[in-house]
C-alpha cells in the first residue's frame, strides 16, 4: 500500500476529539471528506453491483435486516477497496483514532466480522439496534464503528440515512445521508442505538458503504460481564413490528436454534476424515 497520506485527508484531530467527546446521544464524529477525492472515487467505482455482491457475500432477509449484503472476504475486493481496508487497519490510523476517541490500544479486525463492503438494494432496511459487544472466540471487546459512505448523487428522498437514536429509542437525534466520502465514527456501547432508514432508491441504484470495527483486549469501563449479539428495537411508529413481527421472528430463532446446532455437528462429522 502507498503512504497513508495518499489515501486519507489530513485531519484536525484536536477539533474531532472535542466533537467526539461532547457528542450526544453517545460519542460520535462525522468526518467529510475522509478520503482523498481521487481515492474515494476509485473505491466507489471498484465496488460491486447488487448482483455481484449477492453472488459472493452474505445477504440478509430477516424482519430487522432485509436487502443488505455484506462482502467480508478480501479476496473479492478489487485493489482500491483492499487499499481502503488496509488504510483503516494501519497502525498510524489506529493511533489517530485513539487520539480522537480516548480509547487506547485499538485493534482492527482483519477478518471483518460483520464489516467490509455493505450493499443495500432498494426496499432494504436495517432496524435500530446496538451491535454485538464481544468476539467471543478471540475475546475482543467491540469499541468503535467506522462507516464510510460511497454514493455519488444520493438524494434525500431515497432514504438510506444513518440514524443515531437516544437510549430509549424514542427520538432520532441525528441522521446522515450516505453521500460519497462522508464518514461517521461512533463508540459502540449498550446505548449506541443506530439504524438505516428504509431505502427507496431507483432499482438501478443501491446504497453502498464500507464498514470496519475496532476492538480492545481490555473490557470497557462499563462492561457488565454479559455478552450479547445484536439487539434490535422498533422505532416509535413501528407498532406492528414491535408487537407482532419482532416477537414472531425471535420465537422462530429460538425454535430453530437447537436444530441448527445439530446440523452443524452432523456437517462436522461428515466433513471429518475417516480411516479405512
Amino acid at each position: 500500500m502507498r503512504s497513508l497520506e495518499d489515501h486519507l485527508e489530513r485531519l484536525d484531530v484536536e477539533r474531532l476529539r472535542r466533537e467526539f467527546r461532547s457528542a450526544r446521544p453517545f460519542p460520535f464524529v462525522r468526518i467529510e471528506p475522509l478520503l482523498r477525492p481521487a481515492f474515494a472515487r476509485a473505491v466507489m467505482e471498484a465496488l460491486p453491483t447488487v448482483a455481484e455482491a449477492e453472488a459472493v457475500g452474505n445477504t440478509f432477509r430477516a424482519v430487522n435486516e432485509w436487502g443488505k449484503t455484506q462482502v467480508t472476504d478480501t479476496q473479492h475486493f478489487k485493489a482500491p477497496v483492499r487499499e481502503l481496508h488496509e488504510a483503516l487497519s494501519h497502525p498510524e490510523w489506529l493511533a489517530t483514532l485513539s487520539e480522537i476517541t480516548g480509547i487506547p490500544n485499538l485493534l482492527p479486525d482483519e477478518e471483518l466480522a460483520g464489516g467490509g463492503i455493505h450493499v443495500m438494494r432498494t426496499g432494504g432496511n436495517l432496524d435500530v439496534h446496538v451491535d454485538f459487544n464481544l468476539l467471543e472466540d478471540r475475546q475482543l471487546f467491540r469499541r468503535l464503528n467506522i462507516l464510510v459512505f460511497l454514493n455519488e448523487g444520493w438524494r434525500s428522498e431515497w432514504g438510506g440515512d444513518l440514524e443515531l437514536w437516544d437510549e430509549k429509542v424514542s427520538h432520532c437525534e441525528h441522521h446522515f445521508l450516505p453521500e460519497l466520502n462522508r464518514c461517521v465514527i461512533f463508540e459502540t456501547s449498550e446505548r449506541s442505538f443506530h439504524g438505516v432508514r428504509k431505502i427507496v432508491c431507483p432499482p438501478d441504484r443501491a446504497r453502498r458503504s464500507f464498514a470496519a470495527y475496532y476492538y480492545t483486549k481490555e473490557a470497557p469501563a462499563d462492561w457488565a460481564g454479559r455478552r450479547h449479539s445484536t439487539i434490535f428495537r422498533a422505532r416509535p411508529d413501528e407498532r406492528l413490528k414491535r408487537l407482532v413481527l419482532m416477537p414472531a421472528s425471535n420465537l422462530k430463532r429460538q425454535v430453530l436454534r437447537p436444530f441448527r446446532k445439530v446440523v452443524r455437528v452432523v456437517r462436522g462429522v461428515l466433513a471429518a476424515p475417516h480411516d479405512g
